[in-house]
């Protein structure tokens, strides 16, 4: 058995939509800065939160059916999951040789790797079976409308004739979409078949963002296994840099200064982030979100408390509520823990990098334009029966 999990080296895809710059990161925690249990300060007597954090484990979104309302996964189940999770040949497992599935998993294990599983069944703790609460009415209608459009302009492509992962749901047609040139129900931030601007790509495509706020992606994204946080404190202020994925990283700046969010009209892409402690836990009230993100179907109406917590020299608890009255039918609360890593062997980049190196966009922009004037002209195949969405699909994660 081939071990598949992340130990002290982590290897880095830190290329931007089509263009692989490969880094090494070592991840390695700190050494404890004083005895376990004491409170650490920073000189102006404020709890030190700072450092480079990273999660260490691999823990689902929301919790296995199977698993029902146990919140905590006992040793064995961790011992067996780990064996059965090495196991897996993951995005080494390769589609057929030559066709569009096989170039999309280019990507394979050596740039996604797996980590060993957490303690906890599900980062959600609340609603107590660890998933999503239900969706309203009103958020089911949007979610089925994009669900919709995507599907249908992949009803002519070989995704939905072989039953891919992107077409179910869907059916396969070989007439060109009737709904090809039809704009998005909303402001597109995922992946849908179709280039014919920028808007077209996903947000990260765009080197817009990658998960933002709060930062819980599904398990398995390259955001969520490549992951870090930088925390400075200053008198009156705090700034997180959050290093993700393939460049697409972000800085972070919270309010301390008791003043109220910005009007409602003002609005940003990671939201307006005031803090204030409770004794030694700062807590983080996140509005005025922009209606070009998106974190699980909620965009302006998404509002997040956030609450940080050194438990010890090497160890940061998260916790955030998540509501959105327009999305969900009550608010939600997701925990995880973050281990600090050693600041001399873990230097983190101090900007995002992704937009510099950013040639894969424009690529695929100008490959549509060529074989639309292809196809003009008489030659090759009509573009909207070419898929942009393929999945090289490998073995259920047992932690799904």
């Amino acid at each position: 058995m081939r071990d598949r999990f992340s130990g002290s080296i982590i290897t880095v895809a830190m290329a931007a939509a089509a263009v692989s710059v490969v880094t090494s990161v070592s991840v390695t925690r700190a050494p404890a800065q004083g005895p376990a249990g004491a409170t650490l300060t920073t000189p102006w007597g404020e709890p030190d939160l700072q450092g480079i954090w990273t999660d260490e484990t691999d823990t689902p979104l929301q919790r296995s059916p199977k698993y029902a309302n146990q919140e905590f996964f006992t040793e064995a189940q961790r011992a067996e999951l780990d064996q059965q999770r090495g196991a897996m040949r993951g995005r080494d497992r390769r589609a057929e040789r030559g066709s569009v599935a096989d170039v999309a998993g280019a990507y394979n294990d050596v740039f996604t790797p797996k980590k060993r599983t957490g303690v906890r069944t599900s980062r959600i703790v609340d609603p107590p079976n660890g998933r999503l609460p239900p969706l309203t009415a009103e958020a089911q209608k949007i979610a089925a409308a994009e669900r919709d459009f995507r599907l249908v302009l992949l009803q002519a492509t070989e995704t939905c004739k072989n039953n891919e992962l992107p077409c179910r749901g869907g059916k396969y047609d070989a007439t060109p979409s009737p709904r090809y040139a039809d704009p998005p129900p909303r402001y597109n931030t995922a992946t849908i078949n179709r280039y014919d601007a920028p808007e077209d790509a996903s947000l990260a495509v765009r080197c817009l963002m990658v998960g933002g706020l709060p930062e819980l992606a599904p398990l398995g994204a390259v955001g969520d296994r490549i992951s870090f946080r930088r925390i400075v404190q200053t008198p009156g202020g705090i700034s997180i840099f959050y290093d993700i994925g393939q460049g697409q990283g972000w800085q972070r700046n919270i309010v301390m200064d008791g003043s109220p969010h910005l009007p409602a009209n003002v609005r940003q892409w990671f939201g307006d982030s005031r803090g204030h402690w409770e004794g030694n836990t700062l807590v983080i009230d996140v509005t005025n979100f922009t209606p070009k993100t998106d974190f699980q179907g909620s965009r302006e109406n998404l509002h997040l408390v956030e609450r940080w917590t050194r438990t010890s020299p090497t160890t940061l608890d998260y916790a955030v509520t998540v509501e959105d009255p327009t999305v969900w039918v009550r608010p939600w609360t997701a925990k995880q823990e973050y281990v600090l890593q050693s600041n001399e062997e873990n230097r983190i980049y101090p900007e995002p990098r992704c937009i510099e190196g950013n040639l894969g966009l424009p690529g695929l922009l100008h490959g549509h334009r060529v074989q639309e004037l292809d196809f003009a002209k008489g030659l090759g195949v009509d573009p909207r029966t070419i898929a942009t969405i393929v999945a090289n699909e490998g073995e259920p994660d047992p932690l799904q």
